[in-house]
């Protein structure tokens, strides 16, 4: 039971509009950016088996979203998605989340998983369904000990 005072949780929708602009915005930086060679010879796997690791995408992905959204998380606690959605994230006890705990425990452990598709593919669908719990909390939000709210 909530009090009065309490945050009120983001609903599932909003979450996933806000994940779903955020994803849109990265992909069209990365798309540009795979018209740089450098970067282009980065993202192309050398190897393109089902269980290949590919660290190039791990070396562009996760700076690329350091730039985009690093500065609204670190002074917001809002991605460039959550924003235009009016919702932020905070600590499970209401407190404001720390740059590490933001950047590192929430985003930064998805992201190591994208050195392997398979390894990716196994987050993704374990963080995913885990918002259907009644605290609405993905894999990401347990790791980081957060939770998404209204802003």
């Amino acid at each position: 039971m909530t009090g009065t005072n309490d945050p009120v949780l983001a609903d599932r929708g909003t979450r996933l509009l806000a994940a779903i602009v955020d994803g849109l915005i990265l992909a069209a930086l990365a798309w540009a950016l795979t018209n740089v060679p450098v970067v282009n010879a980065l993202l192309t796997p050398k190897d393109e088996s089902f269980f290949a690791l590919n660290v190039g995408a791990l070396l562009v992905g996760y700076p690329l979203f350091l730039v985009v959204q690093g500065w609204c998380l670190v002074q917001r606690s809002q991605t460039l998605g959550k924003m235009l959605c009016g919702i932020r994230i905070v600590r499970t006890d209401g407190s404001p989340a720390s740059a590490a705990r933001l950047l590192g425990l929430r985003y930064g452990v998805g992201y190591l998983t994208s050195i392997s598709f398979v390894l990716s593919s196994l987050y993704g669908i374990i963080d995913s369904l885990l918002i259907f719990r009644s605290s609405r909390q993905c894999l990401h939000d347990t790791i980081a000990d957060t939770k998404v709210i209204k802003a």
